[in-house]
């Protein structure tokens, strides 16, 4: 008996340490479910309790010890929920991983053949993806092996969309880094900004604007706001490297590491 005492007290610890560490993220999943799903988790929780041979006073006791630890420490409480989200972007991109990394002909920038890939949302007249070039142009020139994948996402702007289907027509004639150049170093979206923009690329105008016109074009914008929602995406600039999903015009370094993590996965 003295032996097995012990045992048990550090597996109550370690289990209310760890579910201190989700405590965020656990309490407004648990305040957000549905009564369905809440009678099937509280009795599947009921369930492994009893399989750890942890009784009602025990569970008190270890909920006690939860509550006293994220209010000694409540800084746990951000990165309990972030660790959440990455895991659930993480679940996400997995069975979307070949749909996200299989650029339409020609919108990739960096090394075509890359082992690592990043993937961008981008809109032209967004200022945050127009601060982004310098970040994503030095992240090209540090790592030779990163392929960018490129999906255009209009949603700010009205111009955004005609910016976006010429973007792909650049792409087509395999233009499209010259002409991404082009836009977010001229003026915001409109009729002479993206004329000017394809003109400076080299773009063949007339057969540019036909293509343009095309239904996979449409298409191709369509799929990429589906991908977008399915990975809760409402905003531009948006990454996904590796399992890791980025939200904003985020620090190189911070891209980087994510680049790093992904290249050593």
């Amino acid at each position: 008996m003295s032996d097995t005492k012990p045992r048990r007290i550090g597996a109550f610890a370690a289990f209310a340490l760890l579910l201190a560490a989700g405590g965020a993220a656990g309490g407004w999943w648990y305040a957000h479910r549905d009564a369905d799903t809440a009678s099937g988790d509280d009795a599947d929780l009921e369930a492994s309790l009893a399989s750890a041979g942890i009784n009602g006073k025990e569970r008190a006791a270890i909920e006690g010890l939860v509550r006293s630890y994220i209010l000694e420490h409540p800084e746990v409480l951000p990165e309990a929920m972030e660790r959440l989200q990455q895991r659930e972007a993480a679940a996400q991109i997995g069975p979307m991983r070949g749909a996200l990394e299989t650029p339409f002909p020609g919108a990739v920038m960096g090394n075509p053949d890359g082992k690592v890939t990043l993937v961008e949302f981008t809109d032209f007249a967004c200022t945050y993806c127009r601060q982004s070039v310098k970040t994503l142009d030095a992240l090209i020139a540090k790592n030779p092996d990163l392929r960018v994948v490129v999906r255009e996402l209009p949603i700010i702007a009205p111009e955004s969309a005609p910016a976006a289907r010429m973007a792909l027509a650049a792409a087509a004639q395999g233009k499209y880094p010259a002409y991404h150049k082009a836009m977010f170093e001229g003026a915001r979206p409109s009729d002479a900004s993206i004329t000017a923009a394809a003109t400076a690329a080299g773009l063949d105008l007339a057969s540019a604007r036909t293509f343009a016109a095309r239904p996979d074009v449409e298409e191709e914008l369509k799929r990429n706001l589906q991908l977008a929602r399915q990975l809760g995406i409402n905003g531009t600039p948006a990454w996904v490297i590796g399992e890791q999903l980025v939200h904003g015009a985020v620090p190189q370094e911070d891209l980087q590491a994510a680049i790093d993590a992904a290249r050593k996965s």
